[in-house]
């Protein structure tokens, strides 16, 4: 094998499915990868899974856990640190990437201190805590979403990975050609489901005239998919409920519409597709960064946007009816989503790696 690399990201699945497209995009580029996370991590169920090894470093978040946590933060990070040491002198890579998450923050620090060159990519549209210090010291700096970072950081504009299976979608003009029927609606709370969207969907449904009630593919979560079924029954509405969606190149194809958060994956991923969206952003993600990230989409005429503490039953409703009634506007949209979409997002992280590893 060639050039060794670390890849830091946990977590959540808006930073480690980007690293996994990077990772294997590396790897097709003949460089020796293996992962920097946290045993309790998502991370540690997926990333074995595609064939990487990972290597197990202890840490977790500080935002919001309460003073307890505050006061161990220092002794905890010290013990990352040393973890983190030992690791990088037992694998000595080229290079370190950074893609989110706490790991990222002991990972990046010992590699800058140990004169291992630093990429880092930014997911969202505000930089994490870890990243905005990390930016500092890393050799290159990717974004998803312009201006993210300071312009003196000269970061580059690279979008967000996605699966190739979704970027290599039809156009939508291609995908749509020849619908009739009822608008096809994708409702996506992500893997552990959305109350407010389980509970409000199906009532907002319920408020539009029959012939213009779409045809709707909801993601209730896991653990949610016999409350959401018994809202879609309350309401009369039919829909099909699954806890989880494994393919969501198919779904994204099958689309008019899609309900969903604003996670920068989602968005990333509704631009590859070319696909019109609602957005509802989490209201607790940190710095509101969801509402920011959203602003790419509604901004370009690509989506609309109904903050969560607007959301009922009526305005949902509103949003929906004339979308519901005219696949031209949803088309529109999705063409509008596709033009923002930064398919090449993989191969440009990649390409940053190797010219750092040269």
């Amino acid at each position: 094998m060639g050039v060794r690399v670390m890849v830091m990201a946990g977590g959540t699945g808006g930073h480690v499915f980007p690293a996994l497209a990077v990772a294997e995009e590396l790897r097709a580029r003949n460089m020796e990868v293996f992962w920097l996370g946290n045993p309790d991590g998502f991370e540690a169920r997926v990333v074995p899974e595609h064939g990487f090894s990972m290597e197990r470093v202890s840490i977790h978040g500080l935002r919001g856990n309460g003073i307890l946590r505050w006061l161990a933060a220092p002794f905890r990070l010290s013990i990352a640190l040393f973890q983190v040491m030992i690791i990088l002198l037992r694998k000595r890579p080229r290079i370190a990437l950074g893609m989110g998450g706490f790991v990222s923050g002991p990972g990046g620090l010992m590699a800058k201190v140990m004169g291992i060159p630093l990429v880092i990519h930014e997911q969202n549209a505000v930089p994490g805590m870890t990243n905005r210090w990390l930016a500092r010291w890393a050799s290159r700096v990717a974004e998803a979403f312009p201006g993210s970072f300071d312009a003196s950081l000269r970061a580059s504009l690279t979008g967000n990975p996605v699966r190739p299976e979704i970027a290599g979608l039809e156009a939508p003009a291609v995908r749509m050609s020849g619908r009739s029927g009822p608008v096809h609606l994708l409702v996506l709370g992500g893997s552990q489901g959305a109350r407010a969207l389980n509970e409000t969907l199906p009532a907002a449904l319920a408020l539009l005239q029959p012939e213009i009630r779409p045809s709707t593919q909801h993601q209730s979560g896991r653990d949610k998919v016999d409350t959401t079924v018994s809202a879609y029954r309350k309401a009369g509405v039919k829909a099909e409920v699954m806890p989880f969606i494994k393919d969501m190149a198919a779904a994204y194809a099958w689309a008019d519409l899609v309900v969903c958060r604003a996670g920068a994956l989602t968005i990333a991923e509704i631009a590859a597709a070319g696909v019109a969206s609602i957005l509802i952003p989490y209201p607790y993600a940190v710095d509101d960064h969801q509402t920011k990230n959203a602003g790419y989409l509604v901004d370009a005429g690509a989506a609309l946007l109904l903050p969560e503490s607007e959301m009922s039953a009526q305005n949902l409703a509103r949003l929906l009816e004339p979308l519901a009634g005219s696949r031209e506007k949803t088309l529109e949209m999705a063409v509008a989503a596709r033009s923002l979409a930064l398919p090449e997002a993989t191969l440009k992280v990649a390409d940053l790696c190797e010219e750092v590893a040269q």
